[in-house]
């Protein structure tokens, strides 16, 4: 749980913003004199209690990001991986061998296999074309061992691996 709210949170925009009294344009001339005129004072024509003027203590861009220890963001990798294994929700095959970006090629793949979607299909290093193929697919995306995470894992059903990932995911995340 706490991976996933960190990889959550480290993806925030955190772009929210208001403006303050100081930020709102106008304002620099007092709107009437100090005394005798039987309203209350006023300084400024953006003073918050006034339409049009600041907000108080409003939201403010800010980085929601947050760092976790290595080992437990390995932990939390090899965990999430031995549940997908002991729930057979992991397929390895030997390769994929898509050299132009067409979705029905994957579509055939996968049919091929049993699998319509909810699958992330883990590659060694980055494949363009299979890329490519897959974005038009719901629910499929492809992932690289080095970019693999416990989020991507987790929102989706099955992984499908390919053999060359499985021996570079052996030396990435066992060294």
């Amino acid at each position: 749980h706490e991976i996933v709210r960190n990889h959550l949170a480290n993806k925030r925009q955190g772009t929210a913003s208001t403006k303050t009294k100081g930020l709102v344009s106008g304002g620099g001339r007092k709107p009437y004199k100090q005394k005798g005129t039987g309203r209350a004072r006023a300084g400024s024509n953006r003073s918050p209690l006034w339409k049009g003027g600041g907000t108080v203590f409003g939201p403010q861009p800010r980085d929601y990001s947050y760092k976790l220890p290595k080992k437990v963001k390995w932990g939390a990798l090899n965990s999430t991986l031995s549940a997908k294994i002991a729930d057979d929700e992991v397929i390895i095959i030997d390769s994929i061998t898509i050299t132009e970006p067409k979705t029905k090629l994957v579509k055939d793949l996968l049919a091929g296999i049993g699998i319509t979607s909810g699958v992330l299909i883990i590659v060694p290093e980055k494949n363009g074309a299979l890329e490519m193929a897959v974005r038009n697919i719901p629910k499929v995306d492809v992932a690289r061992v080095n970019e693999l995470n416990v989020y991507s894992i987790l929102s989706h059903h099955r992984l499908l691996i390919v053999k060359d990932a499985v021996e570079k995911m052996k030396e990435t995340y066992l060294a």
